[in-house]
């Protein structure tokens, strides 16, 4: 008798710990569903429904809309200058146009222009070739020469460096 009883505990001692397994999958099953049905509704609320804005009724003010602004464009000189290589000599022809807000903005760069023909010439002639692979080293470029422009303008400001011509030999 004492054998049943002992097979009977050990029956009982499984149906608990495998009812309360159990009990945990289908609780966690549950949230995951929960989460999973709160990411989709959110998902599809922001890919579809953001976007579907009503448009404004006949006679309602549209938002405004942002008209562009007249730019100036001022060229600087060509300029050629050998690049940092070893061995055999590169250079680098460029030519570039600056974007500014006005003509008086024009007006205030150009006596600072020995200043920014020395800036960039001395940048310039610290690349190197492998520098000005890719859009990713004229990106750099670009950005590089504009903040040394408006270093050597300020109060002035140029809004964008333009590449006119860039060629490396």
């Amino acid at each position: 008798m004492t054998d049943e009883n002992a097979a009977a505990e050990e029956d009982g001692e499984e149906d608990a710990a495998g009812g309360g397994g159990k009990k945990k999958l289908i609780l966690f099953g549950a949230i995951g569903l929960v989460v999973l049905l709160a990411v989709g509704g959110g998902a599809y609320y922001f890919l579809f429904m953001g976007d579907s804005m009503p448009a404004p009724a006949p006679g309602e003010d549209a938002p405004p809309q942002e008209a562009q602004r007249p730019v100036v464009f001022y060229d600087l000189p060509e300029m050629t200058v050998n690049l940092a290589t070893e061995g055999r000599t590169t250079y680098l022809k460029v030519r570039i146009a600056l974007e500014v807000e006005n003509r008086a903005m024009i007006d205030q760069i150009q006596p600072y222009l020995p200043r920014i023909l020395d800036a960039f010439q001395i940048y310039l002639r610290e690349l190197r070739p492998a520098d000005l692979e890719g859009s990713a080293g004229l990106f750099r470029l670009k950005e590089e020469l504009l903040r040394r422009i408006n270093l050597s303008v300020y109060p002035a400001k140029v809004e964008g460096v333009l590449f006119k011509e860039i060629l490396v030999q």
